[in-house]
């Protein structure tokens, strides 16, 4: 069976360079809302924007983090983990979900980026950003009590408490507009993220709350 976190890896890394040194390519892929609100054919930019990157540095930090915590999604939606309620769907089930999760996150935490700037000529966006956060807060929530590690953090983070850092920092940097990021795309991709999973797997939210309440408890 096939691997799809290798292939959208590859395929990721294969555009994002080809397009560096092919500016038509970036610039007929980029998410341009101006030109999409005055243009019916150019909504294929909300997906085709998730495989271009800025630079080897925001490459390579959103693949790592996609590599890392999309395997965990993907072996719990085939498999399923054991706990009641929490059954995969199988193979090719697992596979069709997984991809719905991750690009659909690209697409649709884009969507508020595109009503917010319809109207701004100079705007674009890129990066797989709001895919990657649909898939690490799919993997929280499967896995609460994980740690994740940050660099120039020597310690790691439950992934519970990361998570809720996580949407708080990208929220006030949103309303802020205080740099070039896209605050947005991260802050709706994680949210489609926790929406699916537990659309997918009900049971994953009773699970979730049951492995924190452990936790409190055994630290408090």
């Amino acid at each position: 069976m096939f691997n799809p976190i290798l292939i959208l890896v590859g395929l990721t890394v294969l555009v994002s360079a080809y397009a560096w040194s092919n500016h038509d390519l970036m610039e007929s892929w980029i998410l341009r809302p101006y030109r999409m609100a005055r243009d019916n054919s150019q909504w294929y930019r909300f997906l085709t924007s998730g495989f271009l990157h800025a630079d080897w540095g925001h490459l390579l930090f959103n693949m790592i983090a996609f590599y890392s915590f999309g395997q965990l999604v993907l072996d719990v939606l085939a498999n399923g983990t054991g706990a009641p309620g929490l059954d995969g769907f199988g193979a090719m089930g697992g596979i069709w979900r997984f991809l719905l999760l991750y690009l659909g996150g690209i697409v649709v935490s884009d969507i508020p980026t595109y009503f917010r700037h319809r109207d701004d000529r100079n705007y674009g966006s890129l990066g797989a950003s709001g895919g990657v956060a649909s898939v690490l807060f799919a993997g929280v929530i499967y896995s609460p009590l994980n740690k994740i590690y940050m660099m120039f953090i020597p310690v790691g983070i439950p992934g519970f408490i990361f998570g809720f850092l996580y949407l708080a920092y990208s929220y006030y940097q949103g309303r802020r507009r205080g740099d070039n990021i896209n605050h947005d795309a991260h802050f709706y991709g994680a949210i489609y993220g926790v929406v699916l999973t537990l659309l997918f797997m009900p049971a994953a939210g009773i699970e979730f709350v049951r492995q924190i309440s452990r936790f409190i408890g055994l630290n408090s």
